[in-house]
């Protein structure tokens, strides 16, 4: 493994599992930039595997929540079970009436994200929910993605029944997941996040699902 720069920058729990793969310094942590198997943004559209687990996420929950998140500029879902992708790169995800999780944009290395999490003021309904080291995030891209999640999952993924901006909480090779669907780019993608323990085996079982489709992982060098 290669690592092009700060070599105690933080690095993600399936580290040991990203054989070949290089690392570049990605806000204050590391990410995968390339395996260097050929030509990674090809796979994109077809059926590629990122992992996003080092890119700042948190969340807020509380009747207050919606207010807070307002006051920053955040547009928000009008549903529980809906996400919607931000003018920055970000996404929000409301999972309940007044429950929250915001993920990072790549284009600043979740820095905004990170930022407000630091800075979160407590007061009356709201509450802070770190998330960076409770789930994984990981993402799965191209036009099987709904295949290969049939394999692991008993939810309909296909896009005519889980539409752009909506989320399911279920679960996937017998673990709990929060899947989103929500493209990067033109890229069709689920975003999945996992509890961070059970990463390492989640990986694992979306990779064997892929391999009927010739799914590979990919770095985040291969985005448009």
């Amino acid at each position: 493994m290669t690592l092009q720069a700060n070599q105690f920058a933080a690095r993600s729990p399936l580290y040991r599992l990203q054989a070949g793969a290089t690392l570049a310094h990605f806000g204050e942590s590391c990410i995968v930039t390339t395996y260097g198997q050929g030509d990674e943004s090809a796979l994109l559209g077809h059926c590629a595997l990122l992992d996003l687990t080092n890119l700042a996420r948190y969340g807020l929950r509380g009747p207050a929540a919606a207010d807070y998140l307002g006051a920053l500029g955040y547009q928000l879902p009008q549903a529980p079970n809906q996400a919607l992708s931000q003018a920055d790169g970000g996404h929000v995800l409301r999972l309940s009436q007044t429950e929250y999780l915001l993920l990072g944009s790549l284009h600043d290395a979740g820095s905004k994200a990170q930022r407000e999490e630091s800075q979160w003021q407590a007061s009356a309904g709201q509450y802070l929910l770190p998330r960076q080291d409770s789930h994984a995030w990981l993402v799965l891209t191209g036009t099987c993605q709904a295949e290969v999640m049939a394999k692991l999952c008993g939810v309909d993924l296909n896009p005519q029944a889980f539409a752009v901006g909506q989320v399911a909480q279920t679960s996937a090779a017998r673990i709990n997941v929060i899947v989103a669907n929500l493209p990067l780019g033109e890229v069709p993608c689920l975003h999945i996040l996992c509890d961070r323990a059970s990463v390492h085996y989640f990986w694992g079982a979306l990779l064997d699902a892929m391999q009927e489709f010739g799914g590979q992982p990919v770095g985040i060098d291969a985005l448009p």
